[in-house]
């Protein structure tokens, strides 16, 4: 524990001094400690990634019938397979190679070189250099890569927002402190991944390496094992269903062959053949597009979903655990609320509110003054480039110049017309900064500070245009309007000016001064999230706030966002029993100065009460939780590489929103993916009802083997993926999330056995109707009512509850255009020389209408249980 001890004793328990390790020292101590570097978390290399998409249960049964299809000779039917499997496992590989490939070029470049004084020397070396004992030197804009004791200080602030989630700048100090110290109070420390927002500093290197805080989490990321999304899980149990169905279906083929005294060995060809054929061998390579369609549309809006299967497992999202700064906030400082002439005014956008009433700036003298007062004691620097207009500077500067800026200041003009003359900088000691400015002959002393030091430095208030005499009852009303305005978490500062005479000090400049007000500032909410977390709502999702921030700031933030519910703070949850525990994380909504443990504790404790849970993170802070969540989202912009590295998503423009509008495509895909499943499981239950009813019945085969190839070929893939770009359901955002324990069929059985049983009997009925007579031609009508029901079943599928006139008939051209493709090449199939292939004869245009209006009895019956509003 570093931050409890003095400098003296640190310098003394590294064995080192103020003047640095010697050279042969240091060399030796990067023998002892390693190298100042990160092991990689996860190591991926395209091999890895192309045989991760082969661990599917799905794919594992696949592999064998296409084995069992190439011994018994069925060698179209295991190319066909074999292709399936390859087509399924390239678009998996591609979507997450792509993945991979954008996260790299996202890395950020970690600073090269770091100064240390060594032999009493400032010299520059590679930050993987870097060893405990040696002294650094740092100053603002640089990023700290070891875990460092401060032993000099010079006005240092740092962000440590990736480590502790804090939203503001952490003012250091050199003072040792009390033992176990949060991380987020240890003012003597600096941590590797934080920046130096200003100020500059001597340091010594106490840990590097894993050894530092960001490495002993990222060590504790590799204890998580990587689990399968809830797909993977349910698609590896349906696939499991049908292979004992496929296994009870060949021998039942085998034993009623036997009893009938058929040959032994033909009827385990023939069981094997039948059971092959009932597998659906197309539905993993259409689950993959449709989650690859997904993907893409996802990425419009930002979100980059690195694997397959986490595309879907959004849509199941029960639980959101969001992080505040930056995802929901902008990670920018914002006036919100003013005080002068003894009127609170609210800022919204651009616009300036008292008693919620919009005012002119420019009409009210003393707000004028003090927004001028903040841009004329500011160092912040302002560019305007054509349109776009950018700060430069301390947050909490660039914030006073643009309130400034709503009310027609632009500092740069105003600097023109009052030069500055002198400063006095801001110090932890004085709280508080002056800049002396001269205009028309005048000089003018700004000063701004912490409220409590300058109120004490002012002797007057600008009051309504005039300045009266400030009284020690007047400034104690301040200080409680300050205390009201802190109560809010904002950061207030107070402001004053007066005029000084040419024969100045600091003294005359920053003594009885004109108060003129408070503004306070808040890193406020994106102007997004408020309608995202009642969208949220709607769709029965919760949303839980889970911040290194203070709690009266995460309350405030909660509160801007109507994001409803109890706070807790974390030191509370690390003193409470395990029962107690989990009863509060399933009641509170807002967690705030939460530890990396403490939120993979919180992360756990949902995962055990059935919720799929989704956590977003940008830091070192996050990352257990990131990889221990169902679904992981790790922010684009502002997120640190060992964060990006076990999401399962990342938010390319860390925005809230984009979470919704992703859990929206999830849902999409989700419902979108069942109605394929509705297609090709009833389509794959017409078929094995009739082979098997004509094997049991002692009637040749109503399908030849490379028939029912083919009409898979047809129906199973343009219409499966026609139903995958199906515009979403009305009520899409307003239901409860699907419950995870559910099978993958549940509440489309009851469709599939109907659809299965109706397409049957329409093609079993027209075969024994021909085959006395012709068998070719029973066949032919066997197979085009069997295509045509699939054709017709697959334009019921598009919506379980509309019918295909409210639905709109041109509403999805894709599956239009789907089944006349398909119907074309069926009428090919007949009256072409491809007959011949498939035991197929031409058949009348009567005969093909028949064939046709049989098939549509299914589509009617559907369409008719839609409008009475009939569940099947």
């Amino acid at each position: 524990m570093w931050y409890a001890l003095d400098k003296k004793e640190v310098l003394e328990k590294l064995k080192t001094s103020e003047e640095g390790l010697s050279e042969k020292e240091a060399s030796a101590r990067l023998l002892q400690y390693g190298k100042n570097e990160l092991k990689q978390i996860h190591k991926t290399n395209p091999l890895m990634i192309f045989f991760q998409q082969f661990k599917s249960v799905f794919i594992i049964i696949l592999f064998a019938a296409a084995i069992f299809s190439f011994f018994i000779k069925h060698y179209v039917d295991f190319g066909v397979i074999m292709a399936i499997i390859l087509l399924n496992s390239a678009i998996g590989f591609f979507q997450q190679y792509k993945a991979e490939k954008i996260i790299s070029k996202m890395k950020e470049l970690l600073v090269p070189k770091v100064k240390v004084i060594r032999e009493g020397k400032v010299s520059e070396i590679l930050s993987s250099e870097i060893v405990p004992g040696d002294i650094m030197v740092i100053s603002e804009g640089d990023k700290i890569t070891a875990d460092c004791r401060l032993l000099h200080v010079n006005e240092l602030q740092v962000n440590e927002a990736v480590l502790t989630g804090e939203s503001f700048p952490q003012n250091k100090s050199t003072e040792k402190i009390s033992i176990n110290a949060l991380i987020a109070d240890r003012k003597n420390m600096i941590y590797a991944g934080t920046t130096i927002v200003s100020g500059n500093a001597k340091a010594i290197v106490v840990s590097t390496g894993m050894k530092t805080e960001f490495g002993e989490i990222a060590e504790k990321v590799q204890e998580i094992k990587q689990e399968k999304t809830p797909l993977e899980k349910k698609l590896d149990i349906f696939s499991k269903k049908i292979a004992v169905v496929v296994l009870i279906l060949a021998f039942l083929i085998v034993i009623a062959g036997i009893y009938k005294g058929e040959e032994i060995f033909q009827m385990i060809l023939a069981g094997i053949a039948l059971a092959v054929s009932v597998i659906p061998e197309g539905l993993p390579a259409v689950i993959s597009i449709t989650l690859a369609f997904a993907i893409k549309r996802m990425e419009k809006y930002h979100a980059l979903v690195r694997k397959l299967p986490a595309g879907e497992t959004l849509g199941r999202v029960t639980v959101i655990c969001t992080d505040k700064t930056g995802t929901l906030t902008e990670e920018e400082m914002s006036v919100t609320e003013v005080y002068c002439n003894d009127d609170f005014l609210k800022i919204e956008e651009h616009s300036f509110y008292l008693d919620k009433k919009k005012i002119s700036p420019e009409k009210n003298f003393d707000l004028m003054q003090l927004l001028k007062t903040g841009i004329m004691c500011n160092n912040a620097r302002m560019e305007i480039k054509g349109k776009k207009l950018e700060v430069f500077g301390d947050p909490t500067e660039k914030a006073l110049v643009l309130s400034a800026y709503k009310s027609g200041f632009v500092k740069k003009i105003e600097l023109e017309r009052e030069m500055r003359v002198k400063e006095y900088p801001f110090s932890s000691g004085r709280k508080m900064m002056s800049i002396i400015r001269k205009k028309d002959g005048k000089l003018i002393s700004y000063s701004k500070g912490a409220p409590d030091v300058l109120i004490k430095r002012c002797s007057k208030e600008l009051i309504g245009g005039s300045v009266r005499n400030l009284t020690e009852k007047r400034k104690t009303e301040l200080l409680e309007n300050y205390e009201k305005m802190a109560s809010n978490a904002l950061r207030v500062l107070g402001f004053a000016y007066k005029d000084i005479s040419t024969n100045f000090n600091q003294e005359d400049a920053e003594e009885d001064l004109i108060f003129v007000g408070f503004q306070g500032m808040l890193d406020i909410p994106r102007r997004e999230v408020k309608g995202a977390i009642m969208e949220c709502k709607n769709a029965g999702i919760i949303v839980k706030m889970i911040t290194g921030d203070s709690e009266i700031t995460a309350k405030a933030i909660a509160k801007m966002i109507n994001l409803d519910g109890e706070s807790i703070d974390g030191s509370e949850l690390e003193k409470i029993s395990e029962e107690e525990f989990r009863k509060i994380v399933n009641q509170k909504t807002i967690f705030a100065r939460i530890n990396p443990d403490i939120k993979l504790r919180i992360i756990r404790v949902l995962k055990e009460e059935g919720e799929i849970v989704a956590v977003t993170g940008d830091g070192v802070n996050d990352i257990l939780a990131l990889k221990e969540a169902h679904i992981g989202i790790a922010m684009g912009i502002r997120g640190t590489d060992v964060a990006r590295d076990v999401s399962d998503i990342i938010l390319l423009d860390d925005n809230f929103n984009t979470i919704v509008h992703a859990i929206r495509e999830g849902r999409k895909v989700y419902d979108n993916m069942r109605k394929s499943i509705k297609l090709h499981i009833s389509a794959n239950i017409d078929e094995l009802l009739v082979v098997m009813t004509a094997i049991l019945l002692s009637l040749p085969l109503p399908f030849l083997p490379l028939a029912i190839l083919w009409m898979n070929l047809i129906t199973d893939s343009l219409p499966s993926l026609a139903l995958s770009v199906e515009k979403e359901e009305d009520n899409l955002m307003k239901r409860k999330p699907l419950n995870h324990n559910n099978n993958i069929l549940k509440g489309i059985s009851r469709f599939i056995i109907v659809a299965g049983c109706i397409s049957f009997i329409a093609t079993i009925s027209l075969f024994l109707l021909f085959y006395q007579k012709d068998l070719e031609k029973a066949r032919t009508m066997a197979l085009t009512a069997s295509v045509f029901c699939e054709l017709f079943i697959a334009l019921s599928c598009r919506s379980e509850d509309k019918n295909i006139w409210k639905l709109g008939l041109f509403s999805n051209k894709f599956m239009l255009f789907s089944i006349l493709i398909a119907g074309v090449l069926q009428v090919i199939a007949i009256y072409t020389p491809l007959s011949t292939v498939f035991g197929l004869k031409a058949i009348s245009i009567w005969e093909l209408l028949l064939a046709i209006g049989v098939s549509s009895l299914g589509f009617i019956f559907f369409e008719i249980t839609k409008f009475f509003k009939i569940k099947v």
